[in-house]
């Protein structure tokens, strides 16, 4: 992808009333947003959405150099600009419905933040509400994932905080433009965030809070994510939108309960009756979340393959890791590692119990991961 062609689809990001749907169904049908630019004003009518009023905004923004002056400002601010289809672009997000065709971002995504799962909940939350999120998004963190939230106040924050505690690494997505974020006080938080990890958006620097925002926002924390754990939800929640949109795009959904008689925690309590996964720990999520898309290096020696082996001991990931999705021999696996062969076989056996290598005839052992 060329700058210009880079610049053309900030400048179509820009146009109101061009949101993601919008964006997709015009790309779709003129290839590029070069080539939504350089469509006339009847070919653009064609579209499913696009009025004269629509149409009249994409054609006089080619002139415009509104996106010019956002790129300037995204570069003074260390603001990277991630584009759909570059390899930069999440790949995960990428694989979603409607993902957004431009992501500011502040700070750093690292090839780890692949192993990552949404924490969300309610803006309105109890003092259980909070200390579970924290407590889970910091064992989480400690395991290795990145925690992934709203920034929003209550759970969303717990959940930060927790994984920042713990020193791992978190992601913010917002539904404001990064110079506008929301709510004012965490501005801190954020600045915290970006050097543990980063800060997203889709929309552009300056927009501000609106209402149709904020659940537009929630399906790019769950295109982010394995999985989505959703800790306090009434239900008129917005965290029950995330878990919609988790559920559609083929993610995990978990519930933490409350009371019964919780009305802070109904909408978990609903989703654990349609058959959400139920959270008491860490070990709950890392052993239900499938297979990663690619292998994550997490060191030299250490490349994860699933996220249930992040709850192995060190010993358990070493000959894990001696193993590949080929057959090999029990002997060859010894001779490979450090351990002895005593070691090696128990643990083996360890590894097959939580399904993570299965036997086959011959004395040959294969990595699993699925």
């Amino acid at each position: 992808m060329t700058d210009e062609e880079r610049l053309d689809m900030l400048r179509l990001n820009l146009v109101p009333g061009v949101g993601p749907r919008m964006q997709s169904l015009l790309l779709e049908r003129f290839d590029s947003a070069s080539g939504v630019f350089q469509a006339a004003g009847n070919e653009l009518l064609q579209v499913e959405g696009v009025g004269p009023k629509l149409s009249a905004a994409i054609t006089s923004a080619r002139a415009s150099d509104e996106a010019s002056r956002e790129w300037e400002r995204c570069q003074q601010a260390s603001i990277d600009l991630r584009f759909r289809g570059t390899p930069e672009y999440p790949s995960m997000l990428a694989e979603t419905c409607d993902p957004p065709p431009v992501l500011y971002c502040r700070g750093e995504l690292l090839p780890q933040d692949e192993l990552a799962v949404g924490i969300v909940g309610s803006r309105r939350c109890t003092l259980y509400g909070r200390q579970t999120a924290e407590r889970l998004a910091g064992a989480l963190a400690r395991a290795g994932m990145t925690v992934i939230s709203g920034l929003a106040r209550g759970i969303d924050a717990a959940a930060h905080r927790g994984a920042l505690a713990a020193g791992g690494r978190t992601l913010a997505v917002c539904a404001t433009g990064l110079a506008s974020l929301y709510p004012p006080e965490h501005r801190d938080l954020a600045k915290e965030i970006v050097a543990a990890g980063a800060v997203l958006s889709e929309s552009p620097l300056d927009r501000g809070p609106s209402r149709g925002i904020f659940p537009q926002r929630n399906r790019i924390i769950s295109g982010l994510s394995l999985g989505v754990i959703i800790v306090e939800a009434s239900r008129k929640s917005g965290a029950l939108h995330t878990a919609r949109h988790a559920m559609e795009q083929g993610r995990e959904v978990f519930a933490v309960p409350g009371r019964i008689d919780s009305l802070a925690s109904i909408g978990c309590h609903d989703l654990l009756r349609d058959g959400a996964t139920l959270v008491r720990d860490p070990d709950d999520v890392l052993q239900e979340l499938g297979p990663l898309l690619e292998p994550v290096s997490r060191g030299e020696q250490d490349v994860v393959r699933s996220p249930r082996e992040l709850s192995l001991s060190d010993q358990e990931r070493e000959v894990l890791n001696l193993l590949s999705n080929d057959p090999q021999h029990i002997d060859e696996v010894i001779a490979a590692g450090s351990l002895e062969a005593s070691r090696v076989l128990s643990t083996v056996t360890v590894l097959e119990m939580r399904r993570l290598v299965q036997r086959l005839p011959g004395g040959l052992l294969v990595r699993v991961t699925y």
